[in-house]
């Protein structure tokens, strides 16, 4: 078995965190597997995502003392990966994480073999869920579509699952991507 840092991108609202719940799900109890969680200046009730709830000042002390493998901010919160992840993949695990499409070229810098896994969505199924959620104005919105727009419109290098449709189209295609590249065969 191979290691690899999975690190997936996609614009906020293109269905990371259901995606990273479904492939988490069927890799349970795979010891080969794990997908790390992210410590976020937000409340935990905030989003969908299953993340460390941390106060700024919380954050920092964790920064200060080298806690993180990665950290970012993005849209006023500040993010890290602990360095737990660097353990798991001495120990031959292959660890997924929920990263930033701008952190990317320093995550690369760090973790020269990351894959990058792409989660695109269509602007008009981006906007959809945007307004569904109803966690951010119509400006706000519009601005994240722009935002998105312009980064479709750059080279990507890694792999791209397209979730538009149902979730377990791109949940099945993202756990097959997944057991390829740690060479496994999908779970039952």
């Amino acid at each position: 078995m191979t290691a690899r840092l999975i690190y997936v991108v996609g614009a906020s609202g293109s269905g990371k965190d259901s995606l990273m719940r479904y492939a988490r799900e069927r890799f349970a109890g795979d010891p080969g597997i794990l997908f790390a969680h992210r410590y976020i200046t937000r409340p935990a009730d905030a989003g969908g995502e299953n993340h460390v709830a941390l106060s700024p000042e919380e954050f920092d002390a964790r920064l200060k003392a080298r806690l993180f493998a990665l950290h970012w901010e993005s849209h006023g919160h500040a993010y890290g990966v602990g360095i737990e992840i660097n353990q798991w993949l001495t120990k031959g695990v292959t660890v997924v994480v929920n990263g930033s499409r701008a952190y990317l070229p320093e995550a690369r810098c760090r973790y020269p073999e990351l894959l990058p896994l792409w989660i695109d969505v269509s602007p008009e199924v981006l906007r959809d869920r945007l307004q569904a959620r109803g966690r951010e104005s119509e400006a706000a919105i519009e601005t994240r579509l722009t935002r998105h727009r312009t980064l479709q419109a750059q080279p990507r290098d890694g792999m791209v699952i397209t979730n538009d449709g149902p979730l377990a189209e791109a949940g099945e295609a993202l756990v097959d991507l997944i057991a390829r590249h740690t060479h496994l065969s999908p779970c039952a």
